[in-house]
């Protein structure tokens, strides 16, 4: 069974394999002994080698250890997750915040603990594979409204019993597509028809904002959106997953969300880290607006060449391919000019949008960007897409 499935896959260009890379991640890594541009990482502000951010993994893991032990209900908390949650609190504006091991693990607990079989979830379409997974797991009514389409929402919206318990369900940044939710509109909407709104900002925290604190806070409806979800494993370059919002709140995702009962807590050394990131971001603006110049050198450079993007408004920026046989050429092609891209193919976006999803860093210089659009202006040429 096992052996044709994949044969499948690989008729079909579907085929995934792992790769290894023998170094930090950063704006290059080495990969089969060779240092390529690395142009697919969501380290967005390159904080996952800063040192004071490796440092205090460090220095935790010597005072703490390796590892956590259990839940942190069957043996406590360590110092490093309460210092973690009180600066990601002082940092979202909340009077408290919750952690997890990983976003994925938030999103599947969390949204079940918000509603039940008796409720009505509305989702946008492209939402990450984790929500889409809460979302049923809920056990819920479960409806799609078509990827960012207001009018489809509000329809959606009015014609459910207006007694009938309803969560709104979108990520902030859209993590294949790099275009941003509307959240104003979506909020809007929720006060009119009396709906809750669960936002997935794991792409968002740590760059979009004034301070950094994500698409809400960029979209200036923080104060209309009570759950904020948002994951370390980007922006922050740690890992884990967090939720935001009132003390009461809080204490009652400790009691229901059963990822977070019945998981050993996160390693301190990535609490650690998380906190130390938080540090960086406030100390350091500067890396938030060479994200965003370099961002826009590479949206400049590839909209030059004629490739054909995805509506991006962030450091995300899908070339969209198509065929997913000619989204591997091209990052096959990519790989031997010495940028590192892989293919995104279905079931990860929907079918014919296969995709090389670019995503650039705080830490790429103009020379790596100039690179790697020489790459693909001499890889775009050889394979006909521009």
């Amino acid at each position: 069974m096992f052996k044709e499935y994949l044969q499948t896959l690989q008729d079909q260009h579907l085929l995934r394999r792992l790769r290894t890379i023998a170094s930090a991640t950063g704006p290059t890594v080495t990969l089969d002994n060779h240092t390529v541009i690395l142009l697919s990482s969501n380290n967005y502000l390159g904080l996952a080698a800063h040192p004071a951010v490796v440092e205090a993994a460090v220095a935790a893991t010597r005072q703490y250890g390796a590892g956590s032990g259990a839940s942190r209900l069957v043996c406590g908390s360590l110092t490093p997750h309460e210092a973690l949650e009180t600066a990601l609190a002082q940092f979202k504006g909340t009077e408290a915040v919750l952690t997890f091991a990983a976003g994925y693990l938030a999103n599947i607990s969390v949204i079940p603990a918000l509603i039940g079989k008796d409720g009505l979830i509305l989702a946008d379409r492209l939402c990450h594979a984790s929500l889409i997974d809460g979302c049923r797991l809920s056990g819920a009514t479960f409806r799609v409204y078509r990827h960012r389409d207001m009018n489809h929402l509000e329809q959606l919206l009015s014609r459910r019993p207006s007694t009938k318990p309803t969560l709104i369900v979108t990520d902030g940044i859209f993590s294949m597509d790099g275009d941003i939710a509307p959240m104003r509109d979506i909020a809007l909407l929720a006060e009119r028809y009396g709906a809750a709104v669960y936002v997935d900002d794991a792409h968002g925290t740590g760059i979009l904002g004034k301070t950094g604190r994500g698409t809400l806070e960029h979209c200036e409806v923080e104060s209309h959106v009570p759950y904020h979800m948002g994951t370390l494993s980007k922006a922050l370059g740690s890992a884990g997953g967090y939720l935001a919002g009132s003390a009461t709140f809080i204490a009652y995702l400790v009691n229901t969300c059963r990822a977070f009962t019945y998981t050993t807590a996160p390693p301190p050394a990535s609490a650690a880290a998380a906190t130390a990131a938080l540090g960086v971001i406030r100390r350091e603006p500067e890396r938030r607006a060479q994200l965003w110049q370099n961002r826009e050198r590479l949206a400049q450079g590839l909209s030059r060449l004629g490739f054909h993007l995805a509506p991006s408004e962030s450091p995300i920026l899908p070339i969209i391919v198509g065929d997913p046989d000619r989204a591997m050429n091209l990052a096959h092609t990519l790989l031997t000019l010495g940028v590192y891209a892989p293919a995104i193919r279905p079931p990860t976006v929907p079918p014919a949008t296969s995709r090389i999803r670019l995503s650039i860093t705080a830490d790429h210089t103009s020379a790596h960007i100039d690179q790697a659009l020489a790459a693909l202006a001499q890889a775009g040429r050889e394979l006909d897409m521009i």
